[in-house]
């Protein structure tokens, strides 16, 4: 049966999926415009640190006033409602929500709202991806060990690419390479806030319409985004990353079969079996007509002739050999598709993405030259943007993880473009999330030294 049928049979039931949620941002409201298009799904509260200007957001999306001013969640419970909040705590305790969705977008306080989450039996949807960047597969085993789910959310572009790493691998054929398409010149990892719409390709009027955050948007083009979004990847699919970073290889939709192969068959690839974003820049700025900028995409093999011939008479689009084959999804949708992470965890119990090994690492890399005193102030900020690294040379080099590098001292200088190590700053080892992350290199750290 579909997620939709089994939706519409809670509705019939009265038995809706109750869900919270944390964040009621940008992706939150596009979450929110959703909801009340989606059966058999109950929003009954949703926390955030401004609660006004969570209504402000509800309003903005089309709710009505009274659909949203419940004084309790069991208010809300009772009368079919949502209540919104500060407590966030609150919210994941209620013994009557089904699944949290995780919406702030801060990493640390993403790790502490999962792991209360999983302590009161809840299912996540996990929307702050930094956090699952740095610490992913300790939050999916400490999920399975508490009896839940954890989820990366179907909508960003890590959900979709697992979705067609699946189908690739449930079809039978090898998987080439994944990932998702960006806007990209190598000075962008320079960006800050300030510089961050003229390169994006947007107004000021434009972002200020959106509500957009020049400080997360930022993000994305300076390469963070990407790479936390790669890392996401690589530890829910297994696939191995440049051992380098990213290249972000030019490429219209039609050319992703010809560079998503290995440098020894013309492509860039390292090896089979790799994460990689595509540039919708040519190297000279020109724009790529038919980009995948917005989207994902999935390069497989054709390991016979049988099958390669089966490429041919079905008109699918490969590489000159006939031998590698890309689909593609040309756009995604962000938080408007978040339901169906919801519907899966909750009445399917699967996760929509979700880490399973440490093969990748994001590490904070000097935006500029950095003295003793300065302060970073994370992704998409004006001090650090994030590279890819193989799990491994991450722990080698002791680098510090994008997700930890919010309002964290600088100790040592540090040149512009160098990686920051755990011996260049003062971190606040008091946060669950920098313990989780000892937890993490100990326990998944060992395997990795043992290899080298």
């Amino acid at each position: 049966m579909s997620l939709h049928q089994q939706l519409q049979q809670r509705a019939a039931a009265g038995q809706p999926v109750r869900v919270g949620l944390i964040g009621a941002g940008k992706f939150g409201s596009m979450y929110l415009a959703q909801v009340p298009r989606t059966p058999g799904v109950h929003l009954a509260a949703i926390a955030d640190r401004s609660p006004d200007g969570a209504r402000a957001n509800l309003a903005r999306v089309g709710w009505k006033p009274e659909r949203s001013g419940a004084p309790s969640i069991d208010a809300a419970l009772q009368q079919g409602t949502t209540h919104v909040c500060d407590d966030w705590q609150a919210l994941v305790r209620h013994p009557a929500i089904d699944v949290v969705v995780e919406c702030t977008g801060h990493p640390i306080a993403a790790v502490d709202h999962c792991l209360e989450a999983f302590a009161h039996g809840k299912h996540v949807v996990n929307v702050t991806v930094e956090a699952d960047a740095f610490c992913g597969p300790l939050l999916a085993r400490k999920a399975a060990q508490a009896g839940v789910v954890y989820s990366l959310a179907f909508g960003d572009q890590p959900a979709l690419i697992c979705d067609l790493v699946d189908w690739a691998r449930t079809c039978g054929f090898p998987v080439v390479a994944a990932g998702r398409g960006h806007k990209w010149l190598p000075h962008f990892c320079e960006s800050t806030p300030q510089t961050v719409w003229g390169f994006y390709g947007l107004t000021p009027e434009q972002a200020a319409r959106g509500g957009l955050n020049p400080k997360m948007f930022n993000s994305f083009l300076d390469g963070s985004k990407p790479s936390i979004e790669s890392t996401a990847v690589a530890n829910a699919t297994g696939l191995t990353v440049p051992s380098d970073g990213l290249l972000y290889p030019p490429a219209s939709i039609e050319d992703i079969p010809f560079v998503t192969r290995p440098k020894s068959e013309g492509g860039v690839l390292e090896r089979k079996g790799m994460v990689e974003v595509i540039s919708s820049l040519e190297a000279d700025g020109r724009a790529i007509p038919y980009d995948i900028r917005m989207g994902v995409w999935v390069t497989v093999e054709a390991e016979t002739e049988y099958i390669r011939n089966c490429f041919e008479e079905y008109n699918a689009h490969t590489d000159p050999s006939g031998r590698y084959f890309t689909l593609y999804k040309r756009w995604h949708l962000i938080g408007l598709e978040v339901g169906v992470s919801v519907a899966s965890v909750a009445l399917r119990r699967e996760a929509t993405g979700v880490a399973t090994c440490w093969n990748a690492d994001v590490v904070a890399t000097a935006k500029r030259d950095l003295a003793p005193g300065d302060t970073l102030d994370g992704e998409g900020g004006y001090t650090v943007w994030g590279k890819l690294l193989p799990a491994a040379a991450s722990l080698r080099l002791g680098g510090v993880p994008l997700g930890l590098a919010h309002d964290v001292k600088v100790i040592r200088p540090v040149r512009q473009g160098q990686s920051l190590t755990w011996a260049d700053v003062a971190m606040d080892t008091s946060t669950r999330a920098w313990k989780l992350r000892q937890e993490l290199e100990s326990m998944f750290g060992e395997p990795l030294r043992q290899a080298a």
